[in-house]
C-alpha cells in the first residue's frame, strides 16, 4: 500500500444517504454488472465511512459478490472508518455484519492489493478544491488503475444529496457522459415560497471540469438554459406531478436536438447526455 497518498485532504463532509442517486446509477451500469472482479473503490469518502457502507449495501442488490474498498488520504479518517466497521462486524449497525467492505490509506494513485483492478472508482466531491487545470491529470491517475472495462465516476453533490452531477470516465481517461440527478419533489412547490425552482440549480454542483464553463457560449450553459426553458413551458403539467412535468421537459429538450440518453431513468429526475454535447470549447 502507498505510504504517501496522492492528493489533497478534502473538507470531509459526509452525510447519510447523500450519494444514493449516484450509487443507484452505478448499480445498473454494465461496468459493475459484467465485471469479472466486482471491486469498487470509494475514493475520498470523508470523515465517516458510512458512504462506503451504503455503497456496498446498494450495489450488493445487483452484485451479491461486490467488494468495496474505501480510500482516504487522511489517516485519522481511516482509523475512524475501521472503528465503524468493527461496529458493523459486531452487529451494532443496520449494515450486514459480513459486508465485504474495507478501508485503507490512499489517494489518486488508488492503491489496491494483489494487483487487482477496480471495476468502478467512485470519486465524489474530491475535486471541488482543485484548479480546473488539474482535473484531467486526476482523471488520468485514477483511470489508470481501472480494469479494461472499468468506470470512473467523478462528480459533486449538495449536502443532502438532492442535487447530484457526475461524469462517467472510461479506463482511457476519456469522459463519456454527463449526468444531472435532481430531487424533483424539492422544486414542486418552491414557487409558493418565493423564487421559482429551476433545474439549472444543478449549475452550482457541476463537476469541476464544467462548473466554470457555465457561461454564454459554452455547451453546458446552453443545455441548462434550454432545460429551464422547457421546464417553464411544461408548467401546465404541474398538476400531474413534477415527474410528469420533468419527462415532458426532457422530451421537448430532445426534440430541440439535445442527444439525451438513458430515457428509462428520466422518471428518477435524471438527465444524461454524451460528453461530446457539453465538452468545454
Amino acid at each position: 500500500m502507498a505510504s504517501s497518498p496522492v492528493g489533497q485532504v478534502t473538507r470531509g463532509t459526509t452525510g447519510t444517504n447523500r450519494l444514493r442517486r449516484v450509487d443507484r446509477w452505478i448499480a445498473r451500469h454494465p461496468a459493475l454488472r459484467r465485471a469479472a472482479d466486482p471491486l469498487v473503490v470509494d475514493l475520498g469518502y470523508g470523515a465517516s465511512g458510512v458512504t462506503a457502507l451504503e455503497l456496498h449495501a446498494r450495489l450488493a442488490r445487483a452484485r451479491g459478490d461486490v467488494e468495496v474498498l474505501g480510500l482516504e488520504i487522511e489517516p485519522s479518517r481511516v482509523a475512524r472508518a475501521r472503528r465503524q466497521l468493527a461496529d458493523v462486524r459486531a452487529g451494532r449497525t443496520p449494515f450486514a455484519p459480513d459486508a465485504r467492505v474495507s478501508f485503507a490509506l490512499g489517494g489518486f494513485e488508488v492503491p489496491v492489493p494483489h494487483g487487482r483492478r477496480p471495476a468502478v472508482i467512485r470519486a465524489m466531491n474530491v475535486l471541488r478544491q482543485y484548479d480546473q487545470a488539474q482535473v484531467r491529470d486526476a482523471w488520468a491517475q485514477m483511470a489508470a488503475r481501472l480494469s479494461s472495462d472499468g468506470l470512473l465516476v467523478e462528480g459533486t453533490c449538495d449536502e443532502l444529496g438532492r442535487i447530484v452531477t457526475w461524469v462517467a470516465i472510461d479506463a482511457d481517461a476519456a469522459p463519456r457522459t454527463l449526468t444531472l440527478s435532481l430531487r424533483l419533489a424539492a422544486g414542486a412547490g418552491a414557487s409558493a415560497g418565493g423564487e421559482a425552482w429551476h433545474p439549472s440549480i444543478a449549475a452550482e454542483r457541476l463537476p469541476k471540469a464544467l462548473i466554470h464553463r457555465n457561461v454564454p457560449g459554452e455547451p453546458v450553459h446552453g443545455l441548462l438554459a434550454d432545460l429551464d426553458r422547457e421546464w417553464d413551458r411544461s408548467a401546465a403539467l404541474s398538476p400531474f406531478g413534477p415527474v410528469h412535468r420533468w419527462q415532458a421537459a426532457l422530451g421537448a429538450l430532445r426534440e430541440r436536438g439535445w442527444p439525451l440518453v438513458e430515457r428509462s431513468r428520466w422518471r428518477l429526475g435524471e438527465l444524461t447526455v454524451p460528453w461530446s454535447a457539453v465538452a468545454p470549447r
